[in-house]
Formats: C-alpha cells, structure tokens, sequence
C-alpha cells in the first residue's frame, strides 16, 4: 500500500514540475526533491523519466475518460452519446459545453497535463502529435460523428459533418487556451462560450432557422446558366430559345 501511495506521489510531483517547466527542463532528480525521496529510491517504482511520463498519460487518460462518463461525454465511442445530443435545447447544449469546459480547465491532473504538452509541443515531435491528437484530431472526430447522426436524422443543416466540427470545436480550443495563459479570464471567456455555442446552435440546427424564419419560402433550385445549350430528345443541341425567337422575327 506505501509502495502505491509513494508511485502516486512521484506522478503528482512530476507533472506539476513537467507543467511548470516543460518535460525536458525536469530531471529524475527533481523528481526525486519533489516527492521527498532519493533518486536511486525512485527507480525502484519506474525505471526512468520515460516510464514516469508514460504513467501519468496513462493516468490522465483513464481520469478525463471515468470523469467524463458521469456527464455523458465518451470521446471514446460516439454513438453511444448521440441520444444525449438529439432533440436537445439550445441551453441544454451550452450547458455540456460548459461543464467539459470548467472540468478541462479545473481538474488539477487534466489541466497541468494540457499545460505540459502546450509546453513541449514545439520541442518534440512525439508529444506535438499527442497534444494535436488528443486536443484537436479527437475532438473533431468524436463531434463530426455526433453531427453526422444530426444530419441523419434531420436535426442539424446538411454540411460537412467534419467542416461543423471543427467550427464547434475551434472556438473552445481556443477560449481554454485563454484561460490556461490568463486566468483572471474566465468569466470573460465562459461568456464567449455560451454566445459562441448559441450562435452556432440557431446557426444549425434545422428546427431553430425555420423558428427564426416561420415564413421563409422553400428554397427554388438555382436557374440553369443563360449559355446553357438545350438538348432534343436524342440528345443533340438545339438553338436558344432567344435564337429562335430571333429566327422567327426575320
């Protein structure tokens, strides 16, 4: 049981530092000073820096994933939210919006995790694949196939289910990035988030246009081009009809 409640410490420890200074600024050393134990004491829970980092994204992967469950967000598995987000309200969607957001921005080990790839995303291939992957590429996936089931069903304007995503998803990105660097900002930014999510709401979803618009005429199919050649029956090109009216006068 110490040998746990020790590795805990050790992980805590060494993303704080990794947050705080970036992964390769912080030596096993450090590490070591942190947590209140000796260097060669420390490798005998990991073998190096390495597997430490290893361990605390495994972690952090496991926490965000349990934590997220208990408001219905599985990055992992779309699908299975896509009841959650049909027929929902405009403030229903702010609201789930709002709570990934403060949860993300709040939760110590989720947070200093994201702090330390924002970090080391310009130092090392390796974890600017990660940070990209985690942060954005997920992201996008994961709500491109929520959108995708919305078009399906009728809910949501036919676009680009990925092109919608990325729209949604750019905005938060950003404002948590706001947050992280400027703290005394999220009041600021929690009110660009909802105004951010109800716009793209009455922007998208089907029944919130027709309710802005209840008299709207139904769209017309765009004309055919004035150059357009008309075809017989047998498919061969016939004169215009301005041509013809021509031909008729003379």
């Amino acid at each position: 049981m110490k040998q746990e409640a020790t590795k805990k410490i050790i992980l805590e420890k060494a993303l704080e530092l990794f947050s705080e200074r970036g992964y390769d600024a912080v030596s096993v050393g450090d590490i070591a000073a942190a947590t209140g134990v000796k260097a060669p004491s420390l490798y005998n829970h990991f073998k190096s820096k390495q597997a430490i980092f290893e361990a605390i994204v495994e972690e952090t992967s496991s926490r965000y994933e349990k934590d997220t469950n208990k408001i219905n967000i599985h990055v992992q598995n779309a699908p299975q939210d896509f009841p959650h987000f049909e027929q929902i309200a405009e403030a229903a969607l702010f609201e789930k919006v709002r709570q990934i957001f403060e949860y993300s921005l709040h939760d110590t080990v989720v947070s200093r995790f994201r702090k330390m790839l924002t970090i080391e995303q310009f130092r090392s291939p390796e974890l600017a694949a990660l940070f990209s992957g985690r942060y954005v590429d997920r992201m996008i996936d994961y709500h491109a196939r929520i959108f995708e089931d919305l078009i399906a069903a009728g809910e949501l304007a036919p676009e680009n289910p990925k092109t919608l995503a990325l729209l949604y998803v750019a905005p938060v990105i950003t404002l948590l990035g706001v947050c992280d660097r400027q703290p005394e900002r999220e009041e600021e930014c929690l009110a660009r988030l909802e105004n951010h999510v109800r716009l793209f709401f009455n922007t998208y979803n089907l029944k919130a246009r027709a309710a802005q618009t209840p008299n709207a005429p139904e769209p017309q199919p765009a004309p055919a081009p004035a150059e357009a050649i008309e075809k017989t029956q047998n498919g061969q090109p016939c004169p215009r009809a301005n041509e013809k009216k021509g031909s008729e006068t003379k």
